[in-house]
């Protein structure tokens, strides 16, 4: 059996502790997994003031040390909570932390860095060093570079690998040079392919420097090598195709059971999915949609060009036209927003819009919708279809990076589909998905074998844990090698 491994993970979010997106839901996941197996696995997240450390009973490590902004050396504390099971700190700082979210603040790249600095900085004095860093899209991308070009001359990092796992390639933390200098790292750098002159992309950083690279999905990690999914950074990734691959993410199925979740009017197993009849009445109730056993159709995602809402708007005519109910949940661009806020008005007993992020009424949405939509122009991983089969709501996605790699259509697979897949982005693609549920909808024996099939399907942590586990082992024999 092959020793334990110690393992940093570096993120600028986690759950439950802060929650903007499924980057967030794979910290708090993955590390308890990778616990199992018998590995020390810690995590490092930036303290913001929005977290409620009296709820995760955060302490002090001991006495604050020194970071630094630059050249500038700053009294730095680091925290600690013990309350998920997987130790986790806090880099605190006045300047670059006191502030409720995370992204979108105009000093955000500097305050990434910092944070990245400080980890290494408070690593530096502890008597724990880890044997890989796994570092997170492009916020954290310092650290690989770091253990790069400075950190193999330094004895007390020199055998420490490197993971860069990208969530979503399109991020790419972009911003001028003068980052490098702000950074402390060596004067001296190559200009990387995709990389504009007089910048520095973090993304690609973290791409050139780590010693492997892998993605959410083995779909996503194909589709990035060419140039309509690589974000201008496909030649660089095709560099190092060798030293990338594709893990599928995982789901919770503690967190999300819908045998045991509190949010659902009637809770249900595989063995009770009638009970689901009294989730969809509670969801059309707070909708204010009529009561009716019309198919109801339910989307919980960011309203964003990604997420394929334009797609959904261009189509929701002759949607609706099908006598289902159409209901969203989720928030973003403003012009997406007031579209969708324009086609409840015109149709107030077929559609619905919640125009914000509730986590409770997320759960209703996927515990008594009948099917689920994710029509994504790209979806490196996707947990939403895999919670949505968890729940029994068959999802109809358009067939790319992690939706592909889940969701079995059950038109083109009787026996083994759970829900249904198009390709094209049309919107004669998506009806043709819509029709056929609708029609496998009609038949009730037709209908429970697939809702059969979705909830069966395991999504667990425990298979993709031991996919990271060689992942981990293959970066610290590609160090060593280059040590």
């Amino acid at each position: 059996m092959s020793l334990p491994l110690k393992i940093l993970f570096i993120a600028v979010e986690c759950a439950p502790f802060y929650k903007v997106g499924g980057l967030a839901d794979v910290v708090g996941s993955l590390p308890r997994a990778l616990r199992a197996l018998g590995h020390d696995v810690r995590v490092a997240l930036p303290r913001y003031n929005s977290i409620d450390g009296s709820a995760y009973q955060l302490s002090p490590t001991g006495a604050p040390f020194t970071a630094y902004a630059g050249r500038e050396p700053r009294r730095t504390e680091m925290l600690r909570s013990d309350s998920t099971g997987v130790p986790t700190f806090f880099v605190w700082d006045e300047r670059y932390f006191n502030r409720p979210g995370v992204y979108g603040q105009p000093d955000e790249v500097m305050a990434f860095v910092f944070f990245s600095r400080a980890v290494l900085e408070f690593l530096r004095g502890s008597y724990w060093i880890p044997d890989v860093i796994h570092a997170h899209d492009w916020h954290t991308a310092f650290a690989p570079a770091w253990l790069d070009v400075a950190g193999r001359r330094d004895p007390r990092f020199a055998g420490v690998a490197s993971v860069f796992t990208i969530h979503n390639l399109a991020y790419q933390g972009v911003t001028g040079d003068a980052i490098w200098a702000f950074a402390g790292l060596p004067d001296r750098r190559k200009h990387l392919a995709g990389e504009r002159p007089g910048s520095i992309n973090w993304m690609a950083r973290g791409i050139a420097h780590a010693d492997v690279v892998n993605t959410v999905s083995p779909r996503y990690a194909r589709e990035i090598l060419r140039p309509e999914q690589g974000a201008g950074l496909d030649a660089l990734l095709r560099q190092r195709r060798d030293r990338l691959s594709g893990i599928l993410n995982g789901m919770d199925r503690e967190v999300w059971n819908p045998a045991a979740d509190a949010a659902l009017a009637a809770r249900f197993d595989a063995g009770s999915v009638d009970r689901r009849a009294r989730n969809k009445r509670a969801l059309q109730r707070e909708l204010k949609l009529p009561r009716s056993d019309a198919p109801l159709v339910g989307m919980v995602s960011r309203l964003v060009e990604q997420k394929g809402v334009d797609l959904l708007l261009e189509a929701a005519d002759d949607l609706l036209a099908r006598e289902i109910q159409l209901a969203v949940l989720g928030a973003g661009d403003a012009r997406y927003e007031d579209a969708l806020r324009g086609l409840a008005a015109r149709h107030p007993r077929q559609f619905a819009l919640a125009s914000r992020h509730d986590d409770d009424l997320a759960r209703l949405m996927y515990g008594g919708s009948d099917l689920f939509l994710m029509l994504s122009r790209y979806e490196p991983g996707g947990l939403a279809q895999m919670i949505a089969m968890r729940y029994a709501a068959v999802p109809i996605v358009r067939a790319t990076g992690g939706l592909a790699d889940t969701v079995v259509d059950a038109t083109r697979s009787p026996s083994a589909g759970c829900g249904f897949t198009f390709r094209p982005y049309t919107v004669r693609a998506l009806l043709g998905a819509v029709d056929r549920a609708l029609k496998a909808h009609r038949s009730e024996r037709k209908w429970r074998a697939i809702q059969s099939r979705a909830m069966a399907a395991d999504f667990s942590w425990t298979y993709s844990a031991r996919q990271y586990d060689r992942l981990y082992r293959k970066a610290i024999r590609l160090h060593k090698r280059q040590g």
